[in-house]
């Protein structure tokens, strides 16, 4: 080492005096606790329970098995749905057919009426007896009562039965003794239902009882 007079070196240092090093602790506390986070940052999912990664992993599969459920809940949905609109329309297409059929067979019914309501007009043309023409009526009544119960029309019977307002329409009262108070005496009109259905009721004469009645 080349020492000047004063016995320092060229840096200005006493060669005889050590050398002092200063180490920086902070920078060194500062150096570990960086490299600390580092390794906790790393390390961290490392250190993540084995239960907790095996509830994910469960909670996962439910999540996929509950998508895969409900895509083939949806198709099941249209599936169904596509099938109760065929069948609801299979259905209106064979009322539509049992109505035009019903309808068709009423019609043919009716057509011996018109037969005999046409032999009845040229009966009467041709200048045939009354008792002709009026056998040519009947026959046509009879034609028409035959097509009506066909059809499941039923004649309501009025006579000698006791009023009902649901039944008959009264027109006319006339006094009869006490027994026939209340009773149908006569029907001017027909009464007519299909079933429970009543289409017209019978438009009647209702006997009414009074003290004049009573004494005669």
């Amino acid at each position: 080492m080349v020492k000047d007079f004063f016995g320092r070196d060229h840096k200005g240092r006493h060669v005889d005096e050590p050398e002092i090093r200063v180490t920086d602790r902070r920078r060194i506390q500062l150096d570990d606790e960086a490299e600390t986070n580092n390794d906790a940052r790393v390390e961290g999912p490392n250190l993540k329970p084995s239960y907790v990664e095996e509830l994910e992993g469960r909670t996962k599969a439910a999540e996929q098995k509950l998508q895969e459920v409900q895509s083939r809940f949806e198709q099941l949905r249209k599936q169904l749905q596509s099938e109760t609109d065929e069948t609801r329309q299979r259905l209106n297409r064979a009322a539509d057919e049992r109505a035009h059929r019903e309808k068709a067979n009423f019609i043919a019914g009716l057509l011996p009426v018109l037969d005999n309501l046409q032999r009845a007009t040229e009966a009467a043309e041709t200048g045939n007896s009354p008792e002709v023409i009026a056998e040519g009526i009947r026959q046509t009544a009879s034609s028409f009562e035959n097509a009506l119960a066909a059809a499941g029309v039923e004649p309501i019977d009025a006579v000698d039965q006791p009023f009902d307002p649901e039944l008959h329409d009264a027109v006319e009262t006339v006094e009869v003794d006490a027994e026939d108070e209340g009773k149908v005496v006569a029907d001017y009109a027909r009464g007519y239902k299909i079933g429970d259905r009543l289409l017209r009721p019978a438009r009647v004469k209702v006997g009414r009882h009074t003290a004049k009645a009573n004494k005669a």
